[in-house]
C-alpha cells in the first residue's frame, strides 16, 4: 500500500476552515484530513501508483478551485503534464 501527505497552510483559521469545507464532499471517502487552526493536512493511500496519482490529482483539482473562488489565487496556471487539470 502505497501513501501520501500534503499540508497547505493559509494565513488564518477560517480560510482553511473555508477550504476543507469545499473540498471534504468531494474528497471525504477516500481522503482523511485533519484541520488545525490554519493548517490542512490530507493523508491517502491507495493498491497503486495511479490510483494514489489520480487521487492527488482531485484533490489537487478541488483545491485550487475552491481557492480561486475564495479569491485566494487569481489567474490560470499551465497544464505542465498535459492531464486536463491545471498545475
Amino acid at each position: 500500500m502505497l501513501s501520501l501527505e500534503i499540508e497547505f497552510n493559509y494565513a488564518d483559521p477560517e480560510t482553511a476552515k473555508l477550504i476543507l469545507g469545499s473540498v471534504i464532499p468531494d474528497n471525504g471517502a477516500y481522503v482523511e484530513s485533519q484541520l488545525t487552526r490554519n493548517k490542512i493536512i490530507f493523508r491517502m493511500k491507495a493498491d497503486n501508483a495511479g490510483t494514489l496519482r489520480s487521487t492527488a490529482d482531485d484533490l489537487l483539482a478541488c483545491i485550487k478551485i475552491a481557492e480561486e473562488a475564495s479569491g485566494l489565487v487569481s489567474g490560470s496556471v499551465p497544464d505542465l503534464d498535459s492531464d486536463t487539470f491545471t498545475e
